[in-house]
């Protein structure tokens, strides 16, 4: 039987550890209870934004990217409503942090950053849901509901990513 070598890089283990990192952070964010059903902080963003600010945009894609996979493998939800749901609002988040990283870093630290990417995720989520889960209408009066808790849990996310930076910087 003939084996087969994969050249990883110093790189490649970078994003391994950092995506596993993400990774249990959502496991265990997976298992305290919300007290509105798809409301939750989102603990893992804080990898990929603090990410994003440590190695650039492409590494903080494959971070959040292969979360949003493992994670949903290894919480039974693969090709589930469940798992769309979190890989649309991922990709609408990654492109706003895309966005974002050609503003002026005078005025967009990683507070507003992650409030940004916090209302994207949000917003690519109920996109989703209107557009394929309940095709009604109603789903715009749970905007606000959303919206609160992405403006609060991303400005959360956000400080605990600024403090983790400065730390760094010292």
């Amino acid at each position: 039987m003939k084996t087969i070598h994969i050249q990883t890089s110093i790189d490649d283990h970078r994003v391994a550890k950092l995506a596993a990192f993400a990774i249990a952070l959502h496991m265990v964010e997976a298992i305290i209870p919300s007290p509105l059903p798809g409301v939750k902080p989102g603990i893992a963003n804080i990898v990929t934004l603090y990410v994003l600010y440590q190695y650039g945009f492409a590494t903080a894609a494959w971070v959040s990217i292969l979360r949003v996979f493992a994670s949903s493998l290894l919480l039974g939800l693969f090709l589930s409503p469940t798992f769309a749901l979190g890989l649309s609002g991922a990709i609408c988040s990654l492109c706003i942090l895309w966005l974002a990283t050609h503003l002026p870093k005078k005025w967009f630290g990683p507070v507003s950053l992650s409030i940004l990417a916090a209302f994207a995720h949000i917003g690519g989520q109920l996109l989703m849901v209107r557009l394929w889960l309940i095709p009604h209408a109603g789903v715009a009066y749970l905007v606000p509901i959303f919206a609160v808790a992405a403006l609060f849990f991303g400005c959360i996310n956000g400080l605990i990513t600024a403090k983790l930076l400065a730390k760094d910087s010292h």
